[in-house]
């Protein structure tokens, strides 16, 4: 089944360019008293503790700019998407509804052990009305959600319902709004500033693969799609001083549209991490898995070609996500 969002590519970009980066952090106002500057600072003289405790409810501005009146303390949070899910997981918030995978007809597996006995609301980004409202929610996180409609029906349930994601985001900018949301940014930066931590020092242990150039790819049913230098898994590759090749080496968010055989050496690097989305975008990568263009990738002939999971390394990301991704890069490169 495909589950996953519409192919966002190069050539959408212009499109997207009219989100800016500022819209994405949820801005958080106690309501009743003084308002911060936007940063997730505390006015002076109060702490963001005693502007928490004595407000019941904040207002903050959405991904889309939006102003949402929220819980000052949320207790029954349902997320649409797989990066909210992530995103609240990682700040030790059990959400009370949760939607399937990107792909997928079930939680992704790198977040199953979190989840489990967490009620099922729809799948990513296209909920079950009746099933959101039977988990009471006192607030919405709704990803990148796009479709007014299902908004209107969502805000009808619990006007606290928030658009966390701009096309351009990054997971830590979408992970800071999160946090501040939730009332936990000092907890969501403590997260990003020990995960920086980590990749780098986990970049400096990786022997002769210290600074390779990996290619990453989506494999889907009508060819490969490599991903640009600010993709989701390509960042964590940067953060750990890895390279990209040279054909990929370009400074986006998306990635390429499917290529042909013919230009099957665009994905070629020292190492090849391949994922797919969709069991017809596995079966494509099987068969052409036995064709010389294939067989001839320098990484294919060095056994350097690693299969990842696409429902972590293709997506828009998470703070979790990040960790399994450095993972994947840790026990592929420090192998040899």
């Amino acid at each position: 089944m495909n589950l996953h969002r519409p192919v966002r590519t190069a050539s959408r970009r212009a499109a997207q360019a009219v989100a800016t980066l500022g819209a994405a952090v949820l801005l958080l106002t106690a309501c009743g008293g003084a308002s911060d500057s936007g940063s997730g600072k505390p006015a002076a003289g109060k702490s963001a503790e005693a502007d928490s405790a004595s407000a019941k409810t904040r207002t903050v501005k959405d991904a889309t700019g939006t102003a949402v009146e929220i819980p000052a303390e949320p207790k029954r949070i349902v997320t649409l998407t797989q990066e909210d899910l992530d995103a609240v997981l990682a700040l030790d918030i059990k959400p009370v509804g949760i939607t399937n995978g990107q792909g997928l007809d079930k939680p992704p597996a790198y977040l199953a052990d979190k989840v489990q006995g967490i009620d099922i609301v729809g799948n990513l980004l296209q909920p079950v009305m009746d099933k959101v409202v039977a988990a009471k929610p006192d607030l919405i996180l709704a990803g990148d959600m796009q479709d007014e409609q299902v908004l209107k029906q969502l805000r009808q349930i619990t006007p606290a319902t928030l658009v966390t994601m701009a096309p351009t985001d990054d997971w830590k900018l979408f992970f800071r709004g999160v946090g501040n949301a939730v009332n936990k940014l000092d907890a969501a930066n403590k997260f990003i500033t020990d995960h920086e931590a980590a990749a780098k020092a986990a970049g400096e242990k990786l022997g002769k693969n210290k600074g390779a150039e990996v290619s990453i790819v989506r494999w889907n049913p009508d060819g490969p799609s490599w991903m640009e230098n600010k993709q989701f898994a390509s960042g964590v590759a940067l953060e750990m001083g890895l390279k990209r090749p040279e054909s990929q080496n370009k400074d986006g968010n998306a990635h390429t549209p499917s290529l042909s055989l013919e230009k099957i050496n665009e994905i070629d690097g020292d190492w090849l991490f391949l994922s797919t989305l969709t069991s017809d975008g596995a079966k494509a990568l099987k068969d052409v898995q036995d064709k010389p263009a294939y067989k001839e990738l320098g990484a294919v002939k060095n056994k350097q070609a690693v299969t990842v999971d696409g429902s972590v390394w293709s997506t828009r990301g998470g703070p979790l996500a990040a960790d399994v991704v450095m993972e994947d890069y840790i026990k592929a490169l420090s192998a040899e």
